[in-house]
């Protein structure tokens, strides 16, 4: 139990300083990365919720951005145990990627680090630390895979 709590501290150390993001350089475009994204998840089983596009939102208000998608998604086996012990880590469930150009016209794959949304609404690190493993490595190898690093 200490080594699990101590763990947590230590990715929360590392996590803070990138603002409790995780970040990914794709190999593909924005298009290819967001559909190999919804890929892996549907082929996991995982609830897809909505793929927004923010450069279109820009063009309707007549304005433009970088090609940029949120991808929501989630999974109640894994987010209901984790509302039961935190109740206010709904705000933050279901889980969202971001898929983005940056300024360097690179694409990025972005997503709320777990351990950072554990610290934040105060999870107890003996309140389901499988799940709260299992997600990390999940949305580790979610973004991986959509970025083409497997």
């Amino acid at each position: 139990m200490i080594r699990v709590w101590l763990a947590m501290i230590l990715a929360v150390s590392f996590v803070c300083a990138e603002n409790g993001m995780i970040r990914y350089k794709s190999r593909y475009t924005v298009d290819e990365t967001t559909k190999r994204l919804v890929e892996i998840l549907r082929e996991k089983g995982v609830t897809l919720f909505k793929v927004i596009d923010h450069a279109e939102g820009a063009k309707r208000i007549g304005s433009q951005l970088p090609p940029s998608r949120l991808v929501i998604f989630g999974n109640p086996k894994m987010g209901t145990p984790l509302m039961r012990c935190s109740p206010s880590i709904g705000l933050d469930l279901p889980q969202k990627m971001l898929v983005y150009e940056n300024d360097s016209s690179e694409v990025m794959v972005t997503y709320n680090a777990p351990a950072y949304l554990f610290w934040r609404h105060n999870v107890p690190a003996d309140c389901a630390p499988e799940l709260q493993k299992k997600m990390s490595l999940v949305l580790e190898k979610f973004a991986k895979y959509a970025a083409g690093i497997e």
